[in-house]
Formats: structure tokens, sequence, C-alpha cells
């Protein structure tokens, strides 16, 4: 072997985010958000309402949410600039049905949150690498896949949690296999404050 020695090093990393919030969701919260309107999505069922958190009926999860925004800028982002929500929605996926493959437009982060418990066996999140068409794919085999080198990576949720990560990222979600509605909220969130510098200065 030529090769005298290699390494390989991580250049970038992709975070997300969990965070429990149990103690800020109530009985009358999950019954609140489950009688909401519906409508078709695609796939699945989404809610009329695009601002799910303003309802008065879900302060305290807004509260709480506003909270895990607050703790990714500052000890993940590190920035000094907030993050709020800008729009906020239930989803339900019935039996057989999951999630097409999409990224999030005008938004920073993104987040679901599972404030019910969830249908067993449960859905996973399925997250995709690339974030624009790939004319040449030349993807490992499934045994040989590993954090350098995988297309795809997935998260399965948990009752009461919060998961944010980039709106940029491409996702979707697996097709319901038990016999009871997967229930979710999704949002989305934006950056307030000032930006750049003198020459190139945005005040949002």
């Amino acid at each position: 072997m030529a090769v005298d020695s290699y390494s390989v090093q991580t250049l970038f990393v992709e975070p997300y985010f969990r965070a429990n919030i149990a103690s800020s969701i109530t009985p009358a919260q999950i019954e609140f958000v489950q009688r909401l309107p519906m409508i078709n999505n695609i796939d699945n069922l989404i809610s009329e309402t695009m601002q799910l958190f303003e309802e008065p009926e879900m302060k305290s999860i807004k509260d709480a949410v506003q909270d895990v925004l607050d703790i990714y800028a500052r000890e993940v982002m590190c920035i000094r600039q907030r993050l709020y929500v800008t729009q906020s929605w239930s989803l339900i996926n019935n039996p057989d049905v999951g999630m097409h493959n999409h990224s999030h437009s005008n938004s920073v982060m993104s987040g679901s949150l599972y404030y019910c418990p969830l249908a067993q066996p449960t859905a996973k999140m399925i997250f995709t690498r690339h974030t624009g068409y790939q004319q040449i794919d030349v993807p490992p085999e499934r045994e040989d896949r590993n954090i350098y080198n995988s297309p795809i990576n997935w998260v399965t949720p948990a009752q009461n949690e919060v998961i944010l990560f980039s709106s940029r990222l491409t996702h979707n979600v697996e097709k319901n296999l038990s016999g009871q509605p997967r229930h979710a909220i999704a949002f989305n969130a934006f950056v307030k404050g000032k930006l750049g510098g003198r020459t190139t200065e945005l005040i949002l």
C-alpha cells in the first residue's frame, strides 16, 4: 500500500435538536388541537389555521416552543438575534399515509411537536443530505453507510418532544403502519433583529 497514513475529519455538522415540553401540554389542549377543522394536503390532512400557536388555548405551548427556540439560538446557533414562530399548524397522517419529500421555504428553522401519544409503530422522519438536484448519485451500500457518506438519516419522535431542524433540509415522514392516526404540530421560525454590518445592515 502506497499510502503511509490517512485520516477522516469532520468538516461540517448538521444538527437537529430535541426538547421535552411535557409540563406545558394539557389534556384540554390535546382535545382542542384534535378538534380543529382539517383539509386535504397532498397526502395527509392539515389544519385550516396556519397560526395555531396564536390561539388563546395554546399559550403555554407557544411559550414553551419559544423557550426552545431561544435555547437553540443562544446555545447552538450562538447568535444574538432571536428566532420566532412565523407559522404553526396541525397535521394528521391517517393509517397507511405518510408525507411527501419537502423542505420549508421562507424559513430559517422548522419544527415538529408531538403533543399526544404517538401511534405504534412510530413513523420516522427521514432527512436527506442533498438539498438540490443530483446529476450523479453514487451512494454507498446500505451496510457501508456512516455519518460521512449516508445520503439519508432518520429521527424517531417521542411524545411531548419538540424536534428542531434547518428548514432547508429535505424530509419526509414514513407511512403510518399503525391502525391509529398520527398527530403532530408543525411550525416555521425566522430570525428577528439586526443582521449584517455598516454597509449590509438589515433590521428585521
